[in-house]
């Protein structure tokens, strides 16, 4: 076209250009609108417009007003498009209190947003978890008399589901069915997991029931989020009943589906029944994906079954499905929970020799496994590995390790570890502090325990009812009843209750009798 004498219109180039920019070659328009410049086109306020949105698209709102200024500069009146363009640039960057800004600037100029432009407004509102915002938005739409339409009701309705206002999505639902305006089956979809997400899936079966009654057909989501939910509620038999219903009605389960049912079983220990519905899976030409194995892989190494695992793992790669990550990080907990320590290590290895990066719960699975399997050695190597690796620098792991060495006894290495974190440029937490109480409740060293108790306080670290529980039950089992109670008042007015084991250790006739004494309004 730029080689055609005459040139063709500029309405041609911006028919191309706007074909372009549908199928998402953002760069590419922008680079063909440089080279129609570079040879004297003149753009119309649509090919600036389509400039617009591309640079919009990647990101660059700033750009985007570049262009506007360019419009302005060439005499043009910026249309609704160019607005609406904008704001939704603006939205999609998080900027809503810019998009209102612009809205109002360009009103002054004479141009009135209309639906679109607020609907996208609206929407970003609800992007940001500003759900009370959008609502007033919609009530100034109505009183604007825009005419609002479907999109507009059905997102404020996701987002209150997403909040949790189950009970306001479904009043609204029945407000906008009052105007005449019908929920379609994106609007059930977003209720049904709102329902479901509240544990109110007998509501959500009765929605998916009106869905049907209202001859709308309910879509492969539909049936997952129901499948899923009652999978999790250990509701098999429902969840199944759902499953064979969605086929029924000629509606195929997709992978998702399939996962959901095959995870239900694994929570249930029902690992035949779990591999029965990845076979079916499979027979029906609905690929198992890295997920179904993992979920079955996980299932097999919680039910200490691990030969089973690790062949479901070899039949896995050797169908191509790449294990990931949470595939390689349950058989090295299974190997641990069947006490295969070396098998774990060996696996550790091969899945670096595979490329696949080991995460921060591998490392935490490896150490909590090695020191439980009393691989004492072994766990500090690892450690002296990641260290090397500069991979040490999160509190977590080294709350796994000093929690393991005072379970294996070894408390001095367990001292020295947590004496050296603030020269490591960490510092402990909560849970490192109530770690090493128990540790020094556990060989008897009260002293130690009420000294670090009250270091806590020094460095304006508040225990949690795990702490006092902790050295509570340290004093109790040291016959220091009296301290044990004093530490029991202060943890109750700071809101906090004993744990079963502590109400145990207190129900002994002895404690129970001086707990009365002392504190006779406490309640456990």
């Amino acid at each position: 076209m730029l080689h055609m004498h005459p040139l063709p219109y500029i309405v041609d180039f911006n028919h191309i250009l706007g074909v372009i920019t549908r199928m998402k070659h953002y760069p590419l328009v922008i680079t063909l609108f440089k080279q129609m410049g570079s040879s004297g086109i003149a753009p119309s306020l649509p090919t600036l417009n389509t400039l617009i949105n591309c640079f919009c698209q990647l990101n660059r709102v700033d750009f985007g007003f570049s262009v506007l200024a360019t419009i302005l500069k060439l005499g043009y009146h910026p249309d609704s498009f160019t607005l609406n363009t904008l704001v939704k640039g603006l939205c999609l960057q998080g900027n809503i209190a810019g998009a209102v800004r612009l809205v109002e600037e360009m009103e002054k100029n004479g141009n009135k947003p209309d639906a679109f432009t607020c609907g996208t407004i609206l929407n970003g509102l609800c992007k940001i978890g500003q759900t009370s915002m959008a609502i007033r938005l919609l009530r100034k739409m109505e009183e604007g008399n825009f005419e609002l339409d479907l999109t507009a009701y059905s997102t404020i309705i996701d987002s209150l589901c997403k909040d949790r206002l189950v009970t306001e999505a479904l009043n609204l639902l029945f407000e906008m069915m009052s105007k005449g305006i019908q929920p379609d089956v994106v609007t059930y979809n977003s209720l049904i997991q709102g329902l479901c997400n509240s544990s109110w899936w007998r509501e959500a079966i009765t929605l998916l029931n009106e869905m049907t009654q209202r001859k709308i057909v309910p879509s492969v989501r539909t049936f997952t989020i129901l499948v899923d939910t009652l999978c999790k509620e250990g509701k098999l038999t429902e969840a199944k009943e759902v499953f064979d219903v969605m086929i029924e009605k000629g509606i195929m389960p997709d992978t998702i589906t399939y996962n959901s049912l095959i995870d239900g079983y694994c929570l249930q220990s029902k690992m035949d029944d779990a591999v029965k519905t990845l076979n079916m899976m499979d027979e029906r030409g609905c690929s198992p994906d890295v997920f179904s194995y993992s979920i079955l892989i996980h299932g097999y190494c919680k039910n200490k079954r691990i030969d089973e695992a690790m062949s479901l793992f070899d039949e896995m790669s050797n169908k191509g499905v790449a294990p990931n990550v949470v595939s390689y990080n349950s058989l090295i907990g299974g190997f641990f929970r069947v006490e295969r320590p070396q098998a774990a290590l060996d696996l550790l290895h091969r899945m670096q020799t595979c490329g696949q990066l080991p995460n921060p719960i591998t490392y935490a699975i490896l150490l909590d496994g090695l020191c439980k399997n009393k691989k004492i050695g072994d766990a500090m190597a690892l450690f002296q590995e990641m260290e090397d690796k500069k991979l040490d620098h999160n509190i977590m792991f080294y709350n796994i390790l000093i929690d393991s060495m005072c379970n294996a006894g070894e408390l001095t290495i367990a001292r020295e570890i947590f004496s050296g974190l603030l020269a490591k440029g960490l510092q402990p937490d909560v849970r490192t502090y109530t770690i090493m109480i128990k540790g020094f409740c556990k060989e008897g060293l009260i002293d130690e325990a009420s000294e670090l108790l009250e270091k806590m306080d020094e460095n304006h670290f508040s225990p949690n009812d795990r702490t006092y529980n902790t050295i509570i039950q340290g004093l109790l089992q040291q016959n220091e009843t009296a301290r044990a109670m004093e530490l029991i008042k202060i943890m109750v007015d700071k809101g906090f209750s004993a744990n079963a084991t502590t109400a145990s250790m207190l129900s002994e006739p002895i404690l129970l009798d001086s707990c009365f004494k002392n504190f006779s309004d406490l309640k456990f």
